[in-house]
């Protein structure tokens, strides 16, 4: 339950910094569509660069408490042995969530292509984006209210 909450800030965050730059003028579709955006549209390449490494399960974002205690559960149900592959395919996944952070930070932007899109943004995605970087973020540096809520909420199920 308490991945499920994380991950729900995690990829809504980012499936909406795509979207508003497809609405902008850029795909999203491929890794390519990326490429430079750090210097093209810094806040939209700043804020994938906050889901993607929760997402990867860096520490100290909520993708990683999130990870961690489900690591832990498989664990604690004696299930090691699931917890080492879960392990293993969070290595692997990680390096598809930091391919984009580099290709966006580390590649220049194609001036040929004359893709510069800008940041399409609303009232309604600035809450959305906002409220999931602030679950990232603080719901990584304080897991305890939602650790607590979801421990009681099995409590209740039992």
């Amino acid at each position: 339950m308490l991945y499920l909450a994380v991950y729900a800030f995690m990829t809504l965050g980012a499936f909406a910094v795509v979207a508003m730059l497809r609405k902008g003028g850029l795909e999203g579709e491929e890794i390519e569509d990326f490429t430079g955006l750090a210097r093209r549209q810094p806040i939209a390449a700043l804020l994938m660069l906050v889901f993607m490494v929760s997402l990867a399960g860096i520490p100290p974002t909520a993708g990683f408490i999130g990870k961690l205690y489900l690591f832990l559960a498989a664990v604690n149900a004696g299930l090691a042995w699931l917890a080492v592959v879960a392990v293993l395919f969070a290595v692997v996944s990680a390096y598809y969530y930091l391919r984009v952070v580099m290709v966006m930070y580390m590649r220049e932007p194609d001036t040929a292509a004359g893709l510069m899109p800008r940041f399409a943004s609303s009232p309604a995605m600035t809450v959305v984006l906002v409220s999931a970087v602030a679950g990232v973020v603080l719901l990584g540096l304080y897991p305890d209210p939602l650790v607590s809520l979801t421990a009681s909420a099995v409590l209740i199920l039992k």
